[in-house]
């Protein structure tokens, strides 16, 4: 059975490096091979670390990469740097070899004549490019070493982009295509799509062909490159980074080379003509105004004394100017929809300028994804699932089509003088006006092989919870969660109140399904599909009883908060969690709460009531203290303070694990919690635990007593808390917070080593807790942070 169990990436730039950092995240020992730097004198050429400065200082500058390229920086100890000349022959020794060198033909396959020289026959070999032919790349290669031959095109960066593009060669071997796609999938944690050899493939031929054709309704319109970004973000289901603020990051030479790539290749002339570039995009070029790279681009970040800001290109003068704000009233109707096709349809159904330039760059992008389709790839599926995972749109191109309503999309492209594409007359002629549907909970697609629709596989081992919803139904439910059956006796709990935020609604529900699952189901499962997992209480309404002095109620509210994570902490039957994206505060303390977590690896996961002027109040804080010591818990001859102390720091410094591996190392999470790496099968994966748990004759847990480190220890950390304020370190105020905080962590006014009750260090989190918002200034950083978005240290 085929693994890969090792590998070596040639090429140590940044996209190099940052894929052999993602194969470090998930184990895998890496060899990072670069070029000997050039102009090194013979004296130096005989220096082994400086033939490999090139390889070094890719690895090292992953430490320093934001947002970081790795899970842990630790796991930067798994890769080896090397040097093409001296070490190449170690990639026989590997299982995987993937090239990610500069984008040049004739260097690709002057590399790959070399790699055959050392290549163990069997050994998967690979391309990492952005568009350039497979098949040539290896044209002069063995039959063999084809056969193992194939392109694996990752997006940047590496970690955070879902897509991975796998383009097989003429001669591939079939059953490695199909290791890949399993092994990208599961190992990797990514969303693979079979692509053809063509320029460029799927995402970077629809995208770059989609930048072009907004640049050109911008120009048509004359919009500016603000109120450009302003439409083509969310109000059209894009990142917020839009067109512009996208391409800055990116890099405009990156850009322009994928785009030359595509002209060059392309034989009509109507195509040749949309990938050619525009002048000022040339211009911007030759000034090296490349974007965030060269600190300046679209954008430009001036700094004036203290003052910052930035500054917007204006393409008709070629000179910064500051920004102005777009406004459009379809903007604004975009922003009162519910969904992302209300978002589009409320965009393109205004009768003002964003809505005008809106429509033309969405229908030149989704006329020229359905005269491509069926030369890039093998169903419209894939074009859809390369835009949605490789550009984080919130809808591909066909999905667009569906959205806006296939006939309407149709009737106005030809108002508009265009030729609608063939693939669109034949589905509409056949009376298919849609190119997806749903039926009983499955999904189907319009295959333009067959002409028909074609049901879409849901691959095994992956678990989507709209998907059971409309299968098996909802158990219970109300405006901030429901109870869903997913099959096998489990159930569940998904929050789906606004923002995924903590409530009365959300609390009651959880009470509810674990009564209701003690009493009719295996386990239950804690998880949703919504942006993130929650994002903790609902701010809003604590501060609002907080202004309105209403402290009785405000320790109603805690106590069934406690009750709800008390109640999934000893239901009697098993309950794991299966987290993803979000889930700080009370968030978190679900989690906490769980015989078990199973998270995405994208996970954030942390304790951050502090920045608000509180502290963990839903058992969050008695868990912290559990965990830091329970592995000592009964041994009185070992001193729990530094174990206290550290998971105090944690707390007090609202310190997010920014993956689910940080999230362990700092003790949010057990040793024997399990991360997931692709978010799509931790539902699933959660299931499964569940539905061992139970075979395996679960029983709940038993109430317990805490030892706790009473004054001795809440004197010595009070002593750091002082030197920290007379440092400067933190505020009088932050000072102030950490006490109480770890008055709780050290379990009050006791004796080191008293055991207490945790329904006592319950009790201290909520008297803390609504003692902390009687507090102005606790009041004033809640009210900051709802305005802002960002934390206030008074």
């Amino acid at each position: 059975m085929r693994k890969i169990k090792s590998a070596a990436v040639l090429g140590a730039g940044t996209m190099g490096a940052s894929i052999a950092a993602h194969l470090a995240n998930v184990g895998i020992p890496c060899l990072v091979l670069d070029i000997v730097p050039p102009g090194l004198s013979e004296e130096e050429k005989k220096d082994p670390a400086l033939r490999t400065q090139l390889a070094r200082q890719g690895v090292e500058n992953l430490k320093k990469m934001k947002p970081s390229p790795l899970y842990d920086v630790n796991d930067v100890s798994l890769l080896t740097p090397g040097n093409l000349e001296d070490d190449l022959s170690k990639i026989s020794g590997v299982d995987w070899v993937i090239e990610v060198v500069a984008e040049r033909m004739e260097i690709k396959k002057s590399l790959f004549a070399q790699v055959e020289k050392y290549w163990k026959p069997g050994t998967i070999v690979t391309t990492n490019t952005s568009g350039l032919s497979v098949n040539e790349m290896v044209s002069e290669c063995s039959p063999d070493f084809r056969k193992h031959f194939f392109g694996t095109h990752f997006f940047n960066p590496p970690r955070y982009m879902k897509l991975l593009e796998v383009i097989p060669g003429e001669e591939t071997d079939p059953a490695l295509v199909e290791f890949m796609k399993d092994f990208g999938d599961r190992v990797l944690g990514k969303g693979v799509v079979l692509a053809k050899d063509t320029p460029n493939f799927i995402g970077n031929r629809i995208g770059v062909y989609g930048l072009l054709a907004t640049v050109a309704a911008m120009k048509e319109e004359g919009f500016t490159p603000e109120e450009v970004d302003a439409v083509t973000g969310p109000a059209m289901g894009r990142p917020k980074s839009a067109t512009f603020r996208t391409l800055d990051m990116v890099g405009l030479d990156i850009f322009l080379h994928v785009a030359q790539n595509v002209g060059e290749k392309v034989t009509e002339d109507w195509e040749k003509a949309a990938f050619e570039i525009p002048e000022f995009l040339q211009q911007m070029n030759e000034k090296r105004w490349l974007g965030a790279k060269t600190g300046q681009g679209f954008y430009k970040k001036e700094k004036n004394g203290k003052e910052k800001k930035i500054l917007t290109l204006d393409l008709d003068t070629m000179e910064y100017r500051e920004q102005k704000k777009a406004k459009f009233g379809s903007l604004e109707a975009a922003k009162n929809a519910s969904s992302v096709p209300g978002r589009i349809k409320a965009l393109l159904k205004a009768d003002d300028k964003g809505s005008a330039f809106a429509w033309k760059a969405l229908r030149d992008m989704m006329i020229y994804s359905a005269v491509k389709a069926e030369e890039i790839a093998d169903d419209i599926v894939s074009v859809d699932r390369a835009m949605r995972w490789g550009f984080n749109w919130e809808l591909g191109p066909f999905e667009n089509w569906d959205a806006i309503g296939v006939k309407e999309t149709a009737q106005r492209i030809e108002e508009d003088g265009k030729e609608v594409p063939a693939l669109v007359k034949e589905m509409l002629a056949a009376g298919i006006d849609s190119f997806y549907k749903k039926e009983e909970g499955k999904t189907f697609f319009y295959d333009f092989k067959t002409k028909s629709y074609k049901e879409l596989e849901v691959p095994f081992g992956t678990i989507f919870i709209s998907d059971y919803k409309e299968k098996n139904g909802v158990i219970k439910s109300n405006t901030g969660a429901s109870l869903i059956d997913i099959g096998d006796g489990v159930a569940c709990l998904e929050i789906h109140s606004q923002r995924q935020a903590l409530g009365p609604d959300v609390l009651s529900m959880m009470m509810k399904a674990a009564d209701e699952v003690e009493k009719n189901w295996e386990g239950l499962v804690v998880a949703s599909d919504t942006k993130n997992f929650c994002v903790g209480a609902n701010l809003m309404m604590i501060l609002m009883e907080a202004q309105a002095e209403e402290w009785d109620e405000l320790h109603l509210a805690v106590r069934q908060f406690q009750q709800a994570m008390m109640s999934l902490k000893y239901c009697d039957k098993p309950v794991v969690a299966a987290p993803h994206g979000m889930a700080l505060g009370g968030g978190y303390e679900i989690l906490a709460h769980c015989d078990r977590i199973m998270p995405a690896a994208e996970t954030y996961m942390g304790l951050v009531e502090l920045g608000v002027g509180v502290i963990p109040a839903g058992g969050g804080t008695k868990e912290m203290v559990l965990r830091s010591s329970e592995a000592h818990m009964d041994n009185k001859d070992v001193d729990l303070t530094q174990m206290v102390i550290s998971a105090f720091m944690t707390v007090a410094q609202a310190k997010v694990g920014t993956s689910a591996k940080e999230a362990q190392n700092l003790g949010y999470m057990r040793p024997t919690d399990q991360v997931v790496v692709n978010q799509d099968r931790r539902i699933f994966d959660a299931k499964q635990a569940v539905l061992g748990m139970a075979r395996a004759g679960y029983k709940a847990p038993q109430t317990r007593k805490i030892r706790v480190i009473g004054e001795n220890g809440l004197g010595t950390i009070k002593a750091g808390i002082f030197n920290m304020k007379e440092g400067r370190q933190i505020s009088e105020y932050d000072a102030f917070l950490a006490e109480k905080l770890a008055y709780i962590m050290c379990g009050g006014n006791v004796d080191a080593n008293t055991w207490v009750t945790e329904q006592y260090l319950l009790d201290l989190e909520r008297e803390v807790f609504v003692e902390l918002c009687m507090q102005p200034k606790t009041q004033q950083r809640m009210a900051h942070i709802l305005k802002t978005g960002k934390p206030l240290r008074n």
